[in-house]
């Protein structure tokens, strides 16, 4: 039913966009961590002085560290939402669009990305001074910083899956917009007939 449904092309890119937007979130991560250590061990890497640089961080919140310490909820949200997308893209027929089949692929890489780390499968473990010390850390592994110092701009430090997710949700977004115009459009035109048979 499922393949009725969808193209096998749209199911292959949907799959293959997953597989190389989680890798490539869990290897940044693996490897700024294998480089820096644990938050605050080693001094970030400046890459451009008072703007960017790439540091490592733990968020055990939501996109960008909002909801601090709701690490359970977020992991049952992700779930949820990932079911909520196979659902959509395979069930619903969102499928067959190859902009919502991109986005969509973009939400759920970043999806697996965040929800890797919020089970704690990297096996890190908490430093002191932290209260947690010695407890598996089930949070966000974040590491680049955006900062405009000269102006006091902070950006929360986050990786490629929040990325992933702000990419998918602009391309939904857009998605949404470019059909209400189209429908408005269609609405203008078919009302058009009717005024000029009516003068």
């Amino acid at each position: 039913m499922i393949a009725n449904r969808v193209p096998a092309s749209h199911m292959a890119l949907f799959l293959v966009l997953i597989a190389v937007g989680c890798a490539a979130d869990l290897a940044s991560k693996n490897w700024i961590f294998a480089k820096l250590g644990m938050p605050y061990e080693s001094p970030p890497i400046v890459l451009v002085p008072g703007v960017f640089s790439l540091t490592t961080s733990l968020n055990d919140g939501a996109l960008f560290g909002v909801g601090q310490g709701m690490t359970r909820a977020f992991t049952v949200l992700s779930l949820l939402a990932a079911i909520a997308i196979f659902y959509w893209l395979f069930f619903a027929g969102a499928g067959r669009d190859t902009w919502l089949t991109v986005a969509l692929a973009s939400l759920m890489a970043g999806i697996f990305g965040n929800l890797y780390d919020r089970l704690g499968l990297p096996g890190l473990v908490w430093q002191t001074p932290d209260p947690k010390a010695g407890q598996a850390v089930h949070a966000v592994r974040d590491w680049l910083h955006f900062e405009i110092r000269k102006i006091g701009f902070d950006w929360p430090v986050f990786n490629l899956a929040d990325s992933l997710l702000v990419l998918g949700a602009c391309m939904l977004f857009w998605h949404v917009a470019r059909r209400e115009q189209r429908l408005r459009t269609a609405a203008a035109a078919s009302a058009d007939p009717v005024r000029t048979s009516a003068s």
